[in-house]
């Protein structure tokens, strides 16, 4: 391929297909916001449903990095990525959960964000994580985790992702109990309502075609 293909493919884009410097920029945008989002949940103690809630469980039980656990935990995820969805998604998934969780351990260093009122912090952490999440789908990524799991389940036994990814997102909120507080879980499923809210009201493929 030529130097001029090259940059061709880079830049070129249409109303139904992103360049690859766009789909760059998804990503990245899309995982700054989604760990920004996690730094202020984590900043009060909150939680939030899918993997990221199995890994702030597994961070507040034990005091390892909130960054290597959620990274480990979606591992195992992307082999249905990978059939489910096809290389790509993958490795763009994969990309943007690598970025994601560097970008959670690393950030506390480099942002004093002070005391945060758990009400605040459940909206504001749900929403930035959410409108990351929006990003990432738009450019054909994702934070991984469950609702991979819910579709794979989907195809091969019929069963309805949205109802198989609420009560994944149920039994992490119940086990929540045992490292929070009712405050804390109320607080977090605020979180959790706002950021399902984001997705459910300015994701449908049939408003944005690009690919």
């Amino acid at each position: 391929m030529s130097a001029r293909s090259m940059l061709a493919t880079l830049w070129t884009s249409s109303s139904e297909r992103h360049s690859m410097l766009e789909d760059a920029q998804g990503l990245i945008a899309g995982a700054m916001l989604a760990s920004l989002g996690v730094v202020i949940l984590s900043n009060a103690g909150l939680l939030t449903g899918g993997t990221a809630g199995i890994a702030f469980l597994l961070h507040y039980a034990t005091d390892l990095p909130f960054g290597a656990v959620f990274f480990a935990i979606n591992l195992p995820f992307y082999y249905l990525a990978l059939k489910r969805f096809g290389l790509v998604f993958t490795l763009k998934t994969f990309g943007a959960v690598t970025l994601t969780s560097l970008l959670a351990e690393a950030l506390p260093d480099y942002l004093d964000l002070g005391a945060i009122h758990p009400v605040v912090a459940g909206l504001f952490g749900g929403l930035l994580v959410g409108t990351g999440m929006l990003a990432l789908f738009r450019h054909q990524a994702s934070l991984g985790g469950f609702g991979i799991l819910a579709l794979f389940l989907q195809d091969q036994f019929g069963w309805r992702a949205g109802l198989v990814q609420l009560a994944f997102d149920g039994v992490v909120l119940l086990c929540s109990f045992f490292v929070a507080n009712p405050f804390i879980i109320a607080c977090s499923v605020a979180g959790a309502v706002v950021l399902n809210i984001t997705l459910a009201f300015n994701h449908r493929r049939d408003r944005y075609i690009a690919r």
